[in-house]
């Protein structure tokens, strides 16, 4: 009986110390990520492809009461979870993404973000140009990816030239700013291997 409890006490304290890093993780990205795109109280900012909303959560800390933060999701079941949220939470609203179009209002952020998910676009042009619409002339968009990687499975449906699962940074550039987007920095020494680029939609003339 001590032997079992010590084994339980064991996987419990290894998930719990698993998820506190993992917790960390998605708060040193946003910390980066708050400076770079400017968040602060009234801000309006989106991720697209937010998982379970950990980094969603962080946004709207930064951007308080008067901000608002849009999280989009594909998969019906972090949908779900994200709805959820955002019922407790007044200043974040849930929305249903889709593969050609991010399903936010024209011209409503300040600020967008994708960690990890641009790679998976399977219609990157109609999903640059909804990107592009969505924020406010002069709004900056940051996408977190990382080059392809061996060992991981290809995406089904995404344009040959990814080279597996992942994308280059050369080509994730190329197609932003052929949709229109103008490159604002590429921070360095990105954590875990991904790199960030950040982009801004030109200002109205």
């Amino acid at each position: 009986m001590k032997k079992l409890r010590a084994v339980l006490f064991l996987v419990l304290y290894a998930t719990t110390l698993s998820a506190c890093r993992g917790q960390e993780h998605y708060q040193a990205n946003a910390d980066r990520l708050a400076v770079l795109l400017n968040w602060h109280a009234g801000s309006v900012v989106a991720e697209i492809g937010a998982g379970e909303g950990q980094m969603t959560l962080v946004a709207a800390k930064d951007v308080g009461p008067t901000g608002r933060v849009y999280t989009t999701e594909l998969d019906e079941k972090k949908l779900a979870h994200l709805k959820e949220l955002a019922a407790t939470n007044p200043d974040l609203t849930a929305l249903q993404a889709s593969q050609d179009t991010t399903n936010l209002p024209a011209e409503c952020c300040d600020s967008i973000f994708l960690r990890r998910v641009y790679h998976h676009f399977t219609q990157p042009e109609k999903l640059d140009a909804s990107l592009l619409q969505a924020l406010k002339p002069g709004g900056m968009l940051a996408v977190i990816d990382f080059p392809p990687r061996t060992g991981l499975p290809a995406v089904e449906g995404v344009p040959k030239n990814r080279g597996g699962h992942g994308i280059p940074q050369k080509i994730l550039i190329d197609e932003l700013t052929a949709a229109g987007f103008e490159v604002e920095g590429i921070p360095t020494d990105w954590p875990d291997d991904d790199y960030c680029v950040v982009f801004r939609k030109p200002a109205a003339k």
